[in-house]
């Protein structure tokens, strides 16, 4: 075999005459492995944020929890012997819970151990509520630090070990806290008789009152009603002397002892929070079969739930950056091929002259390849050494496409060129040949096209019918997007011929001449593929990003209307002494257990700026309907209050509200059967309530599954209509729900909103789609520049022949502006629908409700502006290209372009 032979002066001189080109070459290589090298670290730092993030926000749903059993204190026939150091003999189990859980240690923090008891009623007073008994140690240390303002520490009933006969009473000495013993109106050395669920009843006596420290110490955390009582509920703090007496006075299944690990959000990363889900998830299944009588731990969490719902989120939004990736790399790729395309056809002459001296194809080609090797590597290599500094690390595998495309293209359009034209391959005399040759190109421009669409629908098919996959198979589906547009594009832009025919004939029976110059440049230079595709495509690519950017955004300020329901929503705490959800309307005597709700409503209708007050009651329920058992949600408003506030907000109209008024019966909304049917509502205590179904019910907030009932109907059927929500229009609804008190938690539309456009995912995928689309933006801008200086030489000979006959140079302009017109004004209506359109048919597997909040996916938003502003862009610069091509040509001399083959 012939080694090869390079001509190392060619390929310096080849380099130096189109140094515009290549540097342009190099620009776009370098600029997209940037973006492509640093989009995926970028990401892997936005899932550890996510995990970061999620798991403080879980707080008790992802807390890791060690129960056991307590060992028996019977004392071998003689009764239950009381254990003075049993808060001692609490340390093994936590030693017990981290011997288990291993290097999973290192993201979690200290734990804290509790006992405490079920709730117990109190029958001291008159208020029905409820107390129950608690005990705090953190890890290897006492309970957190107490100020005794009055009385003291609980301290023991009896000292030693005392053995006391089954059913005997015994005495347990507690504290309270300021705040619920100021409530309960308790003192040191008061008594307080409480009561389980059996009815035994037990004797407590209040030792002293306490104030915490530091109330924000991690291990109140886990005894919140200990410090102020959460509805109904206080609590009653044990000490290391007490608590042998608690442990003797009740039932060991009525005392829970828990050591509790709390992630450290600080030091969690997308791995170990893995691999702590992972270990969670094991230490649950193994001790799932242990015995009752067994002392080793039982653990349970919810932390590999909320791994699991993390993942979720970030497989979806990987998946929409690769969607982005991959529309970014085929437009540089295509804009490269257009550069190529510009450097073959401006070396076309050199490389015919090399090929008919003797030179080689093969080496010709290496003579490119080393040349596009010199352009690209560099380039690639700067983008990634850029990605490392500001993105922290690089993603090679990703600007593998990118320098692919600037290193072959070139190679590949340059040596095709050349052996096109030095081939030797006569045209044929007879004309059946002649068609013969005619049909076969246009088979194979069929076959090509036929490729691209079979290509394009299968990834479309792919992505509709089993949505993104992982890894590998993650790719098709990914790029259907891309490869529908680029499709599209190519069927379009077989049009576009006949177009600017249709065109050059409709100037033909004008009167301006000028017009016709320009519709037969055009005409001529239609037939070219690769500018007009490159076009097109990359426009349409630049508004699907817009259009993605544009369906998050209103999907968030959707999510944030259904999660909230008004501009601001009042969550109102149970009060001491409400009924429970599922119970009837409370009586006379029992009315001030709804006054707290009522004034709340009425101090948030006054506010100034509130324009509407709608207060609702919702629970979950239990219904039974066509023999089915459902949990719906619950929702007792007033019907036509409720229609109102739903017309003056973006929220979807419910007319079957009006329906829940008038009539007989109990009319309800329930979407779980036809109109007409008997549903019955299950309640606390008594017979079930039968409500008809009169319609479906709208969603409330984020459920689906809802029953509606007036508030009116409700109460005059016996239920429970005191409010627990109250949904609040109007500019000042925001202050006036956080002005409204300590009886509930404030939730405002604005701040939900801002929160989730802030999250790492979402405001991630947000920032990826500006940068995307302004990338395509700039892609679009070079591939229209390119596009245009292929042509530029023959389009300004022949302007410069037209002025020896008289054209005036401001006409040349505009000569110049008729052949490149068409083009744009075709890819500035063809490129937007065809990116809203894929936008429309890709969007729904993507999964945009995981970053959006939403329960379903979000509907398509199609940002219209943007497409003027592709279009101003577009036209901006074509009047640069144009401006820039005058000025350069001006310097011509007339003379150079009359002689033979000048120009």
């Amino acid at each position: 075999m012939k080694p090869l032979s390079l001509h190392w002066p060619s390929i310096r001189g080849r380099a130096r005459a189109d140094l515009g080109p290549l540097l342009l070459m190099a620009a776009v290589v370098a600029a997209v492995s940037l973006l492509a090298a640093a989009v995926p670290p970028l990401l892997r730092a936005t899932e550890d944020d996510t995990f970061r993030e999620t798991i403080g926000e879980a707080k008790d749903r992802a807390a890791v929890r060690a129960q056991a059993p307590w060992a028996s204190n019977y004392a071998m026939g003689d009764g239950y012997q009381r254990e003075p150091a049993l808060a001692t003999y609490l340390a093994f189990l936590p030693r017990a819970a981290k011997a288990q859980l291993g290097t999973q240690l290192a993201v979690l923090d200290p734990p804290v151990t509790t006992v405490t008891s079920v709730p117990l009623a109190i029958t001291t007073g008159s208020a029905p509520r409820t107390l129950r008994l608690g005990y705090v140690r953190a890890d290897e240390s006492d309970g957190p630090a107490t100020t005794w303002v009055s009385g003291g520490p609980p301290g023991p009933t009896a000292k030693g070990e005392v053995v006391i006969q089954p059913g005997a009473p015994w005495d347990v000495q507690i504290g309270l806290s300021e705040t619920e013993a100021r409530i309960m109106g308790a003192r040191p050395g008061d008594r307080l008789r409480v009561k389980d669920e059996q009815g035994t009843f037990y004797a407590v006596r209040v030792s002293g009152v306490f104030r915490p420290a530091d109330p924000a110490d991690p291990a109140w955390r886990q005894l919140p009603w200990m410090l102020e009582p959460v509805g109904s509920s206080f609590g009653g703090l044990l000490s290391p002397d007490s608590l042998p007496d608690a442990r003797l006075a009740f039932p060991a299944d009525t005392l829970d002892r828990t050591v509790t690990f709390t992630p450290a959000a600080g030091k969690v990363t997308r791995d170990s929070a893995r691999s702590l889900a992972a270990a969670v998830a094991t230490l649950k299944a193994t001790s799932a079969g242990i015995g009752a009588g067994d002392e080793n731990p039982r653990w349970d969490s919810g932390l590999d739930s909320v791994v699991a719902e993390v993942e979720t989120r970030i497989k979806a939004a990987t998946a929409q950056a690769t969607v982005l990736l991959l529309a970014v790399l085929a437009g540089a790729a295509l804009v490269l091929l257009s550069t190529a395309e510009l450097l073959t056809r401006r070396r076309l002459a050199a490389l015919t002259a090399y090929r008919e001296r003797g030179g080689a194809l093969p080496d010709l080609a290496t003579e490119l390849l080393v040349e596009s090797v010199a352009v690209a590597g560099p380039a690639a290599a700067a983008g990634v050494v850029l990605a490392l500094v500001l993105a922290g690390g690089a993603a090679l595998p990703w600007v593998v496409p990118v320098a692919l495309a600037g290193i072959l293209a070139g190679p590949a359009l340059g040596a095709v060129a050349a052996a096109r034209a030095t081939r030797d391959r006569r045209v044929p005399a007879n004309r059946s040949a002649r068609l013969w040759v005619r049909r076969t190109a246009q088979l194979r421009r069929a076959a090509v096209d036929v490729a691209v669409v079979l290509a394009g629908g299968g990834a479309l098919i792919a992505l509709r019918q089993r949505g993104l996959g992982t890894g590998g198979d993650q790719v098709l589906p990914a790029a259907a997007p891309v490869l529908g547009v680029l499709a599209a594009a190519l069927l379009l832009f077989r049009l576009l011929p006949w177009a600017t025919r249709a065109l050059l004939a409709a100037t033909l029976r004008g009167r301006s001449a000028l017009p016709v110059f320009g519709a037969a440049r055009a005409a001529a230079s239609s037939s070219r593929l690769l500018p007009g595709l490159t076009l097109v495509t990359v426009v349409g690519l630049a508004s699907f990003a817009f259009v993605l950017s544009s369906t998050v955004s209103g999907g968030l300020a959707d999510g944030a209307w259904r999660s909230v329901g008004a501009d601001a929503r009042f969550d109102i705490a149970p009060s001491p002494g409400a009924p429970s959800p599922g119970a009837p309307s409370p009586g006379a005597g029992s009315q001030g257990a709804g006054s707290r709700p009522a004034e709340a409503v009425r101090r948030i209708a006054a506010a100034p700026g509130v324009e509407q007050t709608v207060a609702a009651r919702i629970t979950d329920a239990q219904v039974v309907a066509d023999g089915l058992a459902g949990s719906p949600r619950l929702v007792i408003v007033d019907a036509a209050a409720y229609q109102r506030l739903l017309a003056s907000t973006p929220l979807p109209d419910a007319p079957g509200l009006a329906r829940l008024t008038g009539g007989g019966g109990i009319p309800a909304l329930y979407s779980g059967v036809p109109a007409g049917s008997p549903v019955d509502l299950r309640r606390d205590g008594t017979s079930a309530l039968t409500v008809t179904a009169v319609g479906p019910a709208p969603a409330v907030g984020d459920a689906t599954d809802v029953i509606v009932i007036d508030t009116a109907a409700a109460a005059a059927a016996g239920l429970n209509t005191t409010p627990t929500t109250i949904w609040v229009t109007g500019p000042g609804a925001a202050k006036a729900v956080r002005d409204a008190g300590d009886e509930g938690t404030a939730v405002v539309r604005a701040d939900l909103l801002d929160d989730r456009a802030t999250a790492p995912l979402t405001s991630g995928l947000r920032q990826l789609t500006y940068a995307s689309a302004a990338a395509l933006l700039a892609l679009a801008v070079l591939g229209l520049a390119v596009g245009a200086a292929a042509d530029a030489p023959a389009r300004w000979e022949t302007l410069a022949r037209l002025r020896t006959l008289g054209l005036r140079a401001r006409d040349t302009r505009r000569v110049a502006a008729g052949e490149l017109l068409p083009l744009v004004v075709f890819a500035a209506l063809c490129g937007p629908l065809l990116g809203f359109l894929f936008a429309r048919l890709t969007l729904g597997p993507l999964a945009l409700n995981l970053l959006t909040g939403q329960v379903t996916n979000p509907l398509v938003v199609v940002p219209w502006p943007a497409a003027a502003v592709v279009a101003a862009v577009l036209l901006a610069a074509l009047t640069a290209v144009i401006t820039a091509e005058a000025t350069l040509r001006r310097r011509r001399r007339l003379g150079d372009v009359l002689r033979a083959g000048g120009g």
